[in-house]
Protein backbone atom coordinates (compact mmCIF):
# COMPACT_ATOMS: atom_id res chain seq x y z
CA UNK A 1 0.00 0.00 0.00
CA UNK A 2 1.48 3.37 -1.21
CA UNK A 3 0.76 6.52 -0.38
CA UNK A 4 0.18 8.01 -3.86
CA UNK A 5 -1.71 7.82 -6.29
CA UNK A 6 -1.09 7.65 -10.50
CA UNK A 7 -2.90 9.62 -13.09
CA UNK A 8 -2.10 9.11 -16.63
CA UNK A 9 -2.71 12.19 -19.05
CA UNK A 10 -1.40 11.78 -22.98
CA UNK A 11 0.73 9.07 -23.46
CA UNK A 12 3.61 9.78 -21.34
CA UNK A 13 2.42 12.15 -19.01
CA UNK A 14 2.30 10.72 -15.41
CA UNK A 15 1.05 12.56 -12.29
CA UNK A 16 1.85 10.54 -8.89
CA UNK A 17 -0.96 12.50 -6.55
CA UNK A 18 -0.08 12.72 -2.80
CA UNK A 19 -2.54 11.01 -0.65
CA UNK A 20 -0.80 10.45 2.65
CA UNK A 21 -1.03 11.99 5.59
CA UNK A 22 1.37 14.40 6.39
CA UNK A 23 2.89 16.84 4.02
CA UNK A 24 4.94 15.81 1.22
CA UNK A 25 4.10 17.60 -2.93
CA UNK A 26 2.75 15.68 -5.64
CA UNK A 27 5.50 14.74 -8.28
CA UNK A 28 5.50 14.22 -12.01
CA UNK A 29 7.14 11.99 -14.40
CA UNK A 30 7.52 12.34 -18.34
CA UNK A 31 8.55 9.41 -19.84
CA UNK A 32 10.37 9.38 -23.09
CA UNK A 33 11.29 12.65 -22.52
CA UNK A 34 14.74 12.18 -23.07
CA UNK A 35 17.33 10.52 -25.30
CA UNK A 36 18.79 7.44 -24.40
CA UNK A 37 18.12 4.64 -21.71
CA UNK A 38 17.31 7.62 -19.19
CA UNK A 39 14.76 8.87 -20.99
CA UNK A 40 12.15 10.22 -18.23
CA UNK A 41 11.90 13.51 -16.61
CA UNK A 42 11.15 13.13 -12.86
CA UNK A 43 9.66 16.44 -11.48
CA UNK A 44 9.41 17.69 -7.67
CA UNK A 45 10.56 14.38 -6.04
CA UNK A 46 9.50 15.35 -3.01
CA UNK A 47 9.79 14.11 0.80
CA UNK A 48 12.22 11.18 1.54
CA UNK A 49 10.31 10.87 4.63
CA UNK A 50 7.94 13.30 6.28
CA UNK A 51 6.83 14.96 9.83
CA UNK A 52 4.61 11.42 10.34
CA UNK A 53 7.46 9.38 9.55
CA UNK A 54 6.15 8.12 6.08
CA UNK A 55 8.22 7.01 3.90
CA UNK A 56 7.52 9.22 1.13
CA UNK A 57 10.32 8.75 -1.52
CA UNK A 58 9.87 4.88 -0.89
CA UNK A 59 6.03 5.11 -1.58
CA UNK A 60 7.03 7.22 -4.74
CA UNK A 61 9.25 4.58 -6.12
CA UNK A 62 6.69 1.89 -5.46
CA UNK A 63 3.65 3.39 -7.35
CA UNK A 64 6.43 4.34 -10.81
CA UNK A 65 7.36 0.89 -10.29
CA UNK A 66 3.75 -0.31 -10.72
CA UNK A 67 3.55 1.99 -13.75
CA UNK A 68 6.79 0.09 -15.01
CA UNK A 69 8.84 3.08 -14.16
CA UNK A 70 12.47 3.14 -12.09
CA UNK A 71 14.06 5.78 -10.68
CA UNK A 72 17.35 4.46 -11.86
CA UNK A 73 15.93 5.53 -15.54
CA UNK A 74 15.35 8.92 -14.64
CA UNK A 75 17.76 11.47 -16.83
CA UNK A 76 16.65 14.56 -15.22
CA UNK A 77 15.46 15.86 -12.37
CA UNK A 78 13.14 19.28 -12.61
CA UNK A 79 12.36 20.56 -9.33
CA UNK A 80 9.81 24.05 -8.89
CA UNK A 81 11.54 25.44 -6.04
CA UNK A 82 14.01 23.93 -3.44
CA UNK A 83 11.32 23.48 -0.29
CA UNK A 84 11.83 20.50 1.25
CA UNK A 85 8.65 19.06 0.26
CA UNK A 86 9.45 19.19 -3.53
CA UNK A 87 13.55 19.22 -3.49
CA UNK A 88 14.69 16.58 -0.62
CA UNK A 89 14.44 13.24 -2.59
CA UNK A 90 16.33 14.85 -5.33
CA UNK A 91 19.43 13.58 -3.81
CA UNK A 92 19.15 9.98 -3.67
CA UNK A 93 16.81 10.26 -7.34
CA UNK A 94 20.48 11.32 -8.44
CA UNK A 95 22.88 9.13 -6.64
CA UNK A 96 20.97 6.00 -7.59
CA UNK A 97 20.53 7.51 -11.60
CA UNK A 98 23.40 9.76 -12.04
CA UNK A 99 20.21 12.36 -13.49
CA UNK A 100 20.91 15.92 -14.03
CA UNK A 101 19.12 18.41 -11.95
CA UNK A 102 17.69 21.59 -12.92
CA UNK A 103 16.10 24.41 -11.35
CA UNK A 104 16.20 28.14 -11.52
CA UNK A 105 19.37 30.49 -11.05
CA UNK A 106 17.64 32.61 -8.61
CA UNK A 107 16.24 29.41 -6.54
CA UNK A 108 19.29 27.91 -5.90
CA UNK A 109 20.93 31.12 -4.84
CA UNK A 110 17.90 31.44 -2.05
CA UNK A 111 18.20 27.91 -1.27
CA UNK A 112 22.30 28.55 -0.54
CA UNK A 113 21.59 32.14 1.27
CA UNK A 114 18.66 31.14 2.92
CA UNK A 115 16.40 28.51 1.96
CA UNK A 116 18.37 25.25 3.33
CA UNK A 117 16.85 26.46 6.77
CA UNK A 118 13.97 25.28 5.97
CA UNK A 119 15.51 21.35 6.35
CA UNK A 120 17.03 22.02 9.81
CA UNK A 121 13.16 23.45 10.54
CA UNK A 122 11.45 20.37 9.66
CA UNK A 123 14.11 17.99 10.70
CA UNK A 124 15.81 16.86 7.98
CA UNK A 125 19.31 17.17 6.11
CA UNK A 126 19.44 20.00 3.20
CA UNK A 127 20.76 18.07 -0.26
CA UNK A 128 23.90 17.98 -0.82
CA UNK A 129 23.92 18.30 -4.56
CA UNK A 130 24.29 21.53 -7.12
CA UNK A 131 22.38 21.82 -10.61
CA UNK A 132 23.57 21.04 -13.93
CA UNK A 133 22.00 23.62 -15.66
CA UNK A 134 19.85 26.79 -14.80
CA UNK A 135 16.38 26.69 -16.26
CA UNK A 136 15.40 29.93 -17.77
CA UNK A 137 12.37 31.65 -19.08
CA UNK A 138 10.99 29.88 -22.95
CA UNK A 139 11.01 26.61 -24.36
CA UNK A 140 12.96 23.78 -22.72
CA UNK A 141 14.52 22.06 -25.98
CA UNK A 142 15.94 18.59 -24.94
CA UNK A 143 17.05 17.28 -28.65
CA UNK A 144 15.03 16.24 -31.24
CA UNK A 145 13.66 13.52 -30.03
CA UNK A 146 11.08 15.38 -28.07
CA UNK A 147 7.22 14.47 -27.67
CA UNK A 148 6.42 17.37 -25.50
CA UNK A 149 7.53 20.77 -25.87
CA UNK A 150 8.18 22.39 -22.12
CA UNK A 151 8.31 25.57 -21.79
CA UNK A 152 9.13 27.20 -18.61
CA UNK A 153 7.41 29.89 -16.47
CA UNK A 154 9.08 32.21 -14.12
CA UNK A 155 6.70 32.31 -11.04
CA UNK A 156 7.85 33.83 -8.33
CA UNK A 157 5.96 35.13 -4.71
CA UNK A 158 5.99 31.63 -2.85
CA UNK A 159 9.95 31.67 -2.91
CA UNK A 160 11.84 33.79 -5.31
CA UNK A 161 12.81 31.80 -7.95
CA UNK A 162 9.69 29.80 -8.21
CA UNK A 163 9.16 28.19 -11.70
CA UNK A 164 5.87 26.54 -13.46
CA UNK A 165 6.34 24.14 -16.60
CA UNK A 166 3.57 24.28 -19.49
CA UNK A 167 2.88 21.47 -21.49
CA UNK A 168 1.47 23.36 -24.29
CA UNK A 169 0.80 19.87 -26.29
CA UNK A 170 -1.23 18.67 -23.73
CA UNK A 171 -2.27 22.04 -22.10
CA UNK A 172 -1.12 20.99 -18.92
CA UNK A 173 0.15 23.62 -16.43
CA UNK A 174 2.47 22.10 -13.28
CA UNK A 175 2.34 25.04 -11.21
CA UNK A 176 4.46 23.98 -8.14
CA UNK A 177 3.27 26.40 -4.85
CA UNK A 178 2.19 28.64 -7.08
CA UNK A 179 -1.77 28.03 -6.92
CA UNK A 180 -4.03 25.15 -5.58
CA UNK A 181 -7.23 23.77 -5.83
CA UNK A 182 -9.25 26.48 -4.00
CA UNK A 183 -5.88 28.37 -2.67
CA UNK A 184 -2.56 29.71 -3.45
CA UNK A 185 0.93 28.69 -2.00
CA UNK A 186 2.38 30.49 1.16
CA UNK A 187 4.01 33.96 1.52
CA UNK A 188 4.50 34.02 5.11
CA UNK A 189 7.82 32.19 4.76
CA UNK A 190 11.48 33.64 3.78
CA UNK A 191 11.58 34.44 0.73
CA UNK A 192 7.98 35.26 0.28
CA UNK A 193 5.88 38.00 -1.44
CA UNK A 194 2.12 38.17 -1.80
CA UNK A 195 2.63 41.16 -4.60
CA UNK A 196 4.59 38.62 -6.77
CA UNK A 197 2.70 35.29 -5.68
CA UNK A 198 -0.38 37.68 -7.60
CA UNK A 199 1.24 38.66 -10.71
CA UNK A 200 2.40 34.94 -11.30
CA UNK A 201 -0.95 33.59 -10.92
CA UNK A 202 -2.68 36.59 -13.42
CA UNK A 203 0.21 35.43 -15.60
CA UNK A 204 -0.81 31.76 -15.19
CA UNK A 205 -4.21 32.18 -15.72
CA UNK A 206 -3.75 33.22 -19.44
CA UNK A 207 -2.72 30.46 -20.82
CA UNK A 208 -4.94 27.56 -22.34
CA UNK A 209 -5.08 25.16 -19.56
CA UNK A 210 -7.10 21.50 -19.76
CA UNK A 211 -4.76 19.70 -16.72
CA UNK A 212 -3.86 21.80 -13.85
CA UNK A 213 -1.23 19.98 -11.25
CA UNK A 214 -0.94 21.52 -8.20
CA UNK A 215 1.90 21.04 -6.13
CA UNK A 216 -0.25 19.65 -3.05
CA UNK A 217 -3.48 18.69 -3.67
CA UNK A 218 -6.22 20.96 -1.09
CA UNK A 219 -9.30 18.19 -2.14
CA UNK A 220 -8.90 14.46 -2.15
CA UNK A 221 -7.47 13.28 -5.67
CA UNK A 222 -6.82 16.53 -6.75
CA UNK A 223 -5.81 17.65 -9.94
CA UNK A 224 -8.00 20.14 -11.71
CA UNK A 225 -8.82 18.72 -15.17
CA UNK A 226 -11.11 20.78 -17.65
CA UNK A 227 -10.97 24.02 -19.03
CA UNK A 228 -13.70 25.32 -17.43
CA UNK A 229 -12.96 24.00 -13.89
CA UNK A 230 -9.33 25.48 -14.45
CA UNK A 231 -10.75 29.10 -14.97
CA UNK A 232 -13.08 28.88 -12.55
CA UNK A 233 -10.54 28.52 -9.77
CA UNK A 234 -8.13 30.91 -11.17
CA UNK A 235 -11.43 33.23 -10.64
CA UNK A 236 -11.42 31.82 -7.45
CA UNK A 237 -7.93 32.38 -6.09
CA UNK A 238 -7.79 35.28 -7.30
CA UNK A 239 -10.06 36.58 -4.73
CA UNK A 240 -8.18 35.44 -1.79
CA UNK A 241 -4.60 36.79 -2.94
Amino acid sequence: MTNHKSIKIGQNFYCYIWAGKGNNCNASLIHHALRGEQSDILIDPGHISNEWGENCFDSLMQTMAGDGFKVENVGMVICTHCHPDHFEAAEPVVKRSNAQVALSREEYEFYNNEGNRFYTAFGSKAPQIEPSFYLEEGDLKLDETNKLDIKVLFTPGHTPGSISLYLEELKLLISGDVVFAGSVGRTDFPGGDASLLRESIDRLSQLDVEYLIPGHSTQAGSIISNKNQVSHNFNLVKTII
